[in-house]
């Protein structure tokens, strides 16, 4: 099991190389000249050349690029282009805000995933089978946001059970906190809790069809035990599935925190876009990699000891 582990930690931290290294080369060539973005298309070229010798793109990118590395590697993710504010400091302001949504919409997919996903598969072709495999197909087919829109125009205006817009420091209010994220965590993981279930339910049916199941029956085995056996077996798909959401529900969270006006990564991130501040698309790059790579080698583990044979895969 050590073994298995650090080379998933390994693998882990070559992903994490690669992918800041390859995000720096794109947004270079993406944004070849961020002074633009920066100053306005009115700037005079004086500007410009004093803003690039000033945050050093007037240096080869190779020289850049070894800089930032270094920088990185001591955890310092240098400054923004736009307000010369620290990256690391902006990050912790808004990150926490991403995470709070992000892992009530994964808390929440999991719990109702999990829990219809079961009910599915142990009475296939029920009346709550057919309702999860209808619900996937709709909420497949909605756009996210126009969800999102629904849920606001529905509790928030006319209810009034939520507040539309805002966020609440948990600090602040426990409360607050928990109302301010409660509409944007489940425009998230509407879709992720029929994806959920879906596997789920489609992995116990085919455990439920193997051999060593009607062995257990055939032993007299009670019913909670056999229900067991087969969550053991149908578990890492679904968790398989589950820590892809978590990738995807970090990219929802972009356009579901414009919409709730979070003060978040998403704005932070759209902004850096259209300025052409790399220093602080890079770290937030960095860190989604960061989180990213975590949730898999915490997968990973876990598979580990759900299944014995993934340690040999």
């Amino acid at each position: 099991m050590l073994t298995f582990t650090l080379k998933r930690l390994l693998s882990g931290v070559i992903l994490l190389v690669v992918v800041a290294t390859g995000t720096f080369f794109l947004a270079h060539a993406a944004i070849p000249d961020p002074t633009l973005g920066l100053l306005g298309s009115a700037a005079t070229p004086e500007a410009q050349a004093a803003l690039a010798q000033k945050i050093g793109t007037d240096r080869p990118v190779l020289v850049q690029f070894g800089e930032w590395f270094s920088n990185i590697l001591r955890g310092d993710f240098g400054v923004s282009w736009k307000n010369f504010q620290p990256v690391s400091a902006q990050l912790a302001l808004k990150l926490p805000v991403t995470l709070s949504v992000v892992t009530a919409a994964i808390l929440l997919s999991a719990l109702l995933g999990a829990t219809l996903g079961v009910l599915a598969g142990l009475r296939p072709n029920s009346w709550i089978d057919r309702v999860v495999k209808a619900a996937a197909v709709i909420l497949f087919a909605l756009p996210g946001f126009w969800v999102a829109l629904v849920l606001v125009m529905t509790f928030a205006v006319n209810l009034r059970m939520f507040p539309a817009v805002g966020y609440v420091q948990p600090t602040e209010s426990v409360g607050g906190w928990l109302q301010s994220i409660t509409l944007p965590a489940i425009a998230l993981a509407l879709g992720a809790v029929v994806m959920i279930a879906e596997q789920l339910r489609n992995a116990i049916i085919q455990a439920d069809q193997q051999d060593y199941m009607r062995t257990l029956r055939s032993r007299g085995l009670p019913g909670w035990r056999l229900v067991m056996h087969l969550l053991r077996n149908a578990a890492p798909a679904s968790l398989t599935i589950l820590a892809l959401m978590f990738v995807g529900l970090l990219s929802g969270a972009i356009i579901v925190e414009q919409i709730f006006a979070l003060p978040g990564i998403g704005p932070l991130t759209q902004a850096s876009s259209q300025n052409g501040d790399i220093p602080m698309l890079l770290g937030i790059t960095v860190i989604t990699v960061v989180f990213v790579v975590i949730v898999n080698f915490l997968l990973d583990i876990l598979l580990g000891w759900i299944n014995p044979k993934a340690r040999v895969k």
